[in-house]
């Protein structure tokens, strides 16, 4: 059965959270583990929710990701986007749910968004050891960009690659 991708509902707000929460954990993702502050806005879908949209994409009534699409017009949830770009954000795949196709459905969702939204480019960030995100942006045509790496915690040697696409 195919994958399908469509906005978040409030009622899988919680299991969203988990599911973004547990990628990052079981990948080592977070700076500080477990005791990590980003956790509890990886679980936060509410907030993001409010804020950008949140996509999720599902199997057989199964969810087995999302990420956060930030719309050019910015907002609370951009990072580093500049005017007519949007951005994404938190990506992330149920570890259970990986190679089925899920999180570069998820990101063609986005582009198409952005693409239909008359953006002229999209950008995001991510963690030098995401190397499975990676392939899946450059097969989508994202380049790297490090003049636009940037460091998100002052004072912690922790570096974010930024990839971006010209649309």
């Amino acid at each position: 059965m195919d994958i399908l991708i469509r906005p978040a509902e409030p009622t899988e707000y919680d299991e969203l959270g988990e599911i973004t929460a547990q990628a990052y954990i079981q990948d080592g993702l977070l700076a500080f583990g477990e005791s990590d502050w980003y956790l509890g806005e990886l679980r936060d879908v509410a907030k993001r929710a409010a804020a950008a949209e949140v996509l999720v994409a599902a199997q057989d009534g199964h969810l087995l990701g999302t990420v956060t699409y930030v719309a050019s017009t910015g907002g609370a949830m951009a990072e580093l986007s500049r005017p007519g770009e949007s951005e994404i954000r938190m990506l992330a795949v149920a570890p259970e749910a990986r190679g089925r196709g899920a999180g570069q459905a998820l990101v063609q969702a986005c582009v198409d968004r952005a693409r239909a939204a008359g953006d002229i480019g999209m950008v995001l960030s991510t963690q030098p050891v995401m190397r499975a995100a990676h392939r899946i942006y450059e097969r989508l045509g994202f380049v790297r960009a490090p003049h636009r790496d940037w460091q998100p915690i002052p004072g912690v040697e922790f570096t974010l690659l930024t990839y971006e696409l010209t649309l």
